[in-house]
């Protein structure tokens, strides 16, 4: 399976997180993705956090510049 990552960001918060995560399985980096979701951005665990997690997931790894925002 090829490297997926999740890149904070590319998102505006209030924090300006610029954490990117990275795992070689989707389930690896899902579980990252949701702690990192509820530890940080206070969100609550649920099946649409994570379904919406799952659709912001990419090929690859993280660029090191911070991706622009749309």
């Amino acid at each position: 399976m090829a490297r997926k990552y999740i890149d904070c960001r590319e998102f505006p918060s209030e924090t300006n997180c610029s954490v990117a995560l990275s795992a070689d399985s989707e389930s690896e980096l899902l579980e990252a993705a949701v702690q990192h979701a509820i530890t940080v951005h206070k969100h609550a665990d649920s099946s649409e956090l994570r379904s919406q997690l799952k659709t912001l997931f990419h090929d690859g790894t993280p660029p090191v510049d911070a991706p622009r925002r749309g």
